[in-house]
């Protein structure tokens, strides 16, 4: 069965999406949100297991973050710098300066594909901005991370919203 379930707090983090590489971004991703992190995907080609761990991540967070409510973060990885904005705006949209095609081993975007289905599912606005990094596994890393920091701060890391 595939799912995801966040938890408040420091917590730790169990991913299993059939992809190593997004199993470790989603790590970092609840690490630098300050947040615990449940998510399991059944085995199924790449592509299809990014597009499942999207879309249970954004299952997970939509009912955390109002309606309106915006979160920010910039983030390093070794080299790499991203900046991540996002608006719970139910207009879901995906801007990003970053091309990452082949990051991971996959043939396609790894972090778009990611983020396309978690903005789909969520109702998310989500502008990521790559500002250094030609390292495309770090730029991946400090994407992940700011994401992190973004949802937690636009209420993704608290408990569900009262509405």
């Amino acid at each position: 069965m595939s799912g995801a379930r966040i938890t408040a707090g420091a917590g730790s983090s169990n991913v299993s999406t059939g992809v190593p590489v997004l199993d470790h971004l989603l790590g970092e991703l609840a690490r630098a949100g300050g947040f615990g992190l449940a998510l399991e995907i059944e085995p199924d080609d790449p592509e299809a297991e990014v597009d499942a761990a999207g879309t249970a991540l954004g299952r997970a967070v939509a009912p955390r973050i109002a309606e309106g409510a915006l979160g920010e973060a910039t983030a390093p990885a070794d080299e790499a710098l991203a900046t991540v904005v996002i608006e719970r705006s139910g207009r879901p949209l995906v801007e990003s300066n970053a091309d990452l095609t082949g990051a991971g081993g996959l043939g396609t975007d790894l972090a778009a594909r990611f983020l396309g289905r978690l903005s789909d599912e969520a109702g998310l606005t989500v502008h990521v901005r790559l500002i250094e990094g030609e390292d495309t596994g770090n730029a991946l890393a400090a994407i992940f991370k700011a994401l992190g920091v973004a949802l937690a701060r636009a209420g993704a890391a608290r408990g569900p919203t009262a509405g």
